[in-house]
Formats: structure tokens, sequence, C-alpha cells
């Protein structure tokens, strides 16, 4: 029993790492698609070949092989590096950057983009200066686009002098492209943060995307939310001077979280909601970071702004619009 067991781990571990390899192939291979759809054919026949041979005949010659061609693609894949420069769509152009003099956080390249439609926006992208003393609030934005179990997540900062600063964790796609889960997993876009006003970065979420976004009041500390935001900081200014590839499932939105919950000194268990990050809202208030005087039922039905956003409009005062309603520990 032991030794099947051996032999079907093997041979399951085997086909997988086949099946990672001819898509790794497909979705980064620089070629028009008829030359990657052969070759892609071609290398999941040869190692679908070697393993039945190796399984049947127990051959030794077509297990090595396998592992050559397996072997192979890791190492080519290991040379892929994320571009720092491109033709990169509009909204994801820039890699904000800051500098920290004390209490003052010097902010370039804050998005502040004037939307109308998917298409039709005027580009803004600001110098922005924070007291980082004035921090007050941080609250968590999900926006929801694919229904109940996906979502994007965005942490926003609020400070005494009314303003807000909202960290949203982007794929960098090119001019025309679009995003793909699937192939985000294997190196197609970089990684890009994006520091901006809570009208572009949200607004353009609920008010012309028409996602059902929702908003949760943590209950976060102003030291540990400087420490966070901080955090932020220092992650753009890493990826400015050396870009990373998003990754789907390890490098994304909600990388965010493991940030925040790092920042209380709290240890960090493998959790299913992390990944169906569309629950990271329910994990956040098990973890008693949200305000659990209230059920989690209760925040949700209050957490929607899209109706307020919509009526409101993109102008100045979005922000202080959307949280009306929106209940806190501080406004209970």
């Amino acid at each position: 029993m032991a030794r099947t067991l051996i032999v079907v781990s093997s041979a399951a571990s085997a086909l997988l790492a086949g099946l990672w390899a001819t898509l790794a192939l497909w979705y980064r291979l620089p070629l028009f698609d008829p030359g990657k759809l052969f070759i892609c054919v071609a290398y999941a026949a040869l190692c679908l070949a070697c393993l039945t041979i190796t399984l049947r005949r127990r051959s030794y010659v077509a297990a090595l092989v396998l592992a050559v061609a397996i072997a192979s693609v890791v190492v080519w894949w290991s040379t892929l590096a994320p571009p720092a420069t491109a033709d990169w769509s509009p909204d994801v152009a820039r890699q904000v950057t800051g500098r920290i003099d004390g209490d003052r956080l010097t902010l370039d390249g804050v998005r502040d983009f004037e939307w109308r439609s998917n298409t039709d926006f005027t580009e803004g992208w600001k110098t922005r200066e924070y007291d980082l003393g004035q921090l007050a609030s941080v609250d968590l934005f999900m926006s929801y686009w694919s229904g109940p179990y996906i979502a994007h997540m965005i942490l926003s900062f609020g400070f005494k002098d009314g303003q807000y600063l909202a960290w949203s964790v982007e794929v960098r796609r090119r001019r025309g492209g679009a995003f793909s889960p699937i192939a985000d997993l294997f190196k197609s876009n970089p990684l890009v943060i994006i520091a901006a006003e809570e009208r572009d970065v949200i607004g353009v979420r609920s008010n012309i995307r028409g996602e059902d976004v929702q908003l949760f009041r943590t209950n976060l500390p102003p030291p540990v939310g400087r420490d966070l935001l901080l955090a932020y900081v220092q992650d753009a200014n890493e990826l400015a001077a050396a870009p990373r590839w998003y990754n789907s499932i390890t490098t994304n939105c909600t990388t965010a979280v493991v940030s925040m919950m790092r920042a209380l000194g709290d240890v960090i268990p493998f959790d299913w909601r992390l990944y169906v990050n569309g629950y990271v809202p329910n994990y956040v208030y098990a973890r008693g970071v949200l305000d659990t005087g209230l059920p989690m039922s209760r925040l949700r039905e209050a957490a929607h702004i899209d109706a307020r956003a919509g009526e409101f409009g993109l102008a100045e005062g979005f922000s202080d619009a959307i949280r009306v309603g929106v209940p806190s520990q501080s406004n209970r």
C-alpha cells in the first residue's frame, strides 16, 4: 500500500507539474496563438507519453526525459523579469512613491482622475502632503465585481483635516489589456500600487463600473494605522525601484490584510477567506478589526455605498457622503 501511495502521489505531482508547465508556455511564449498552440500540444503530449511509459514499463529513460522537460520550463520561467516600462493603461501608468520627514508624508503620483465613463476621463496625478500625526481612521472597501466570492480590496486612511488617502494594489495592465485571474498566475502583468483620492479609485467602481462597493470602518488605533500606511509607502518605493509580477493568489490586493494583521502583532493563520477574498470582511471581523458590538450581518447590510455614491456624484465631499449611515465604534 505504501508503494502504491508513493507511485500515485508521484504520478499526480508529475501530472500537475506538466500541466503547470504547459500553461506557462501558453501564457508566456512570445508567439502568435497558432505557434503557441502547436508547441503546447506537442509539449503536453510528450509529458503524457513519458509519464505513461514510466508507469507502465518503469522506464527510467522516460522518467528522465519527463524531468528534463519540466525542469527546462522551470529554468526558462525563472529568467522572466517584469518590465519596468511599457504602454501602460493610463489609470495604472504611474507608480506612487513617498518621502517621510518626521510626521510629514509627501507622496508623488497620487491619482486624481475625473471619470465620466470607463473610456472618457481626465487624467490627474498630484503631489500630496499628509500629517501622520493627524491620522484618525483606517477603512476597508470591498468592491464586488464577480458575485459574492471575489472582490477587490482597498484600504483608505482618514486624517483629522478631512483628507482621505486610498491605497489599491492592482494589475499593471497594458493599454487595451484586461484583468485575467488565470493569466495573472503566469507572470502576465506586473504589480502596481495606486494611492488615490477616494472619489477616483472608489468612485470609478461604484459610479462608473457599477460594482457592488461596500465600506467597513475598522477600529485600528492610529499607531497601528500609521505603521500600516508606512508599510504601503515602503512597498510602493521598493516596487518603483524593482518591479514585481502580479499573482492572483500570492501577490494581490488581499496581501494588505496580512500587513494589517502583522501591524497588530497577530500571527497570520491559514484561512480560506484570504483566498476567496469576498469573505475578507468576515475574516477581519472574527479577528476583532471591525466593530464586534454589532453582528456581521448588520455591518454587511449597512456597508453598501452605491446608492449614496450615485446620488452624490464624483464631487468634493464624496468621502463624507458615502460614510453616512456606516456604523463604527466611534459613531455608535
